[in-house]
């Protein structure tokens, strides 16, 4: 029999085998290979950084494996693990703008910054322009367009994963494309 794909498995089964003393570990793995990808983007999408992406999605799956056995499942899995891998971002962030002593205006040069150290970096390249407006929007800003623009989530989850009303996320996503929009055509 064909080993079913970690990507079918669902996620009642992982919760309850995680819970299963005896199936944990294999469990927590397969979680792990399910969702991976998807946090690190989410999270590199944030940070810009290689080596701070895999930081912090390292601690993100610290948190999980102490709390998955209390999930009671009010929320779906994949809600609750961008929640933290959410909260583990912008705790990071805030940890760099007070290690760096970085004012919240300077915070746009800073990741701008980090995003120009990238090795294939090219800022005569739209993404990389598009990379760049993005990193100048405010950390709510950039964390509502990236779910939406580019893990295309609807807005009641966004809802769930980051506490705020479905409006406020709207105006949240139309103020992003206004910002980007002005700062890749001047206008």
């Amino acid at each position: 029999m064909p080993e079913v794909s970690d990507q079918l498995i669902d996620d009642h089964w992982l919760v309850a085998s995680f819970k299963a003393e005896k199936m944990k570990d294999a469990a927590f793995t397969k979680l792990v290979r399910k969702y991976q990808e998807r946090l690190y983007w989410h999270i590199r999408r944030m940070v810009v950084g290689h080596e701070d992406t895999d930081d912090i999605l390292q601690n993100v799956f610290i948190k999980v494996w102490r709390n998955l056995g209390e999930f009671r499942e009010e929320s779906n899995l994949y809600t609750w693990l961008y929640r933290i891998a959410t909260n583990e971002t912008l705790t990071w962030i805030d940890q760099q703008k007070r290690r760096t002593s970085v004012s919240i205006s300077d915070n746009e040069d800073y990741f701008s910054e980090k995003l120009k150290a990238q090795p294939d970096f090219d800022p005569g390249k739209i993404e990389w322009r598009l990379q760049k407006a993005i990193q100048n929007l405010p950390d709510k800003q950039k964390l509502v367009f990236n779910l939406r623009y580019y893990d295309e989530m609807p807005y009641e989850e966004m809802s769930g994963i980051l506490g705020t009303s479905v409006g406020a996320l709207k105006a949240s996503y139309h103020h992003a494309v206004k910002k980007i929009e002005i700062a890749l055509t001047g206008n």
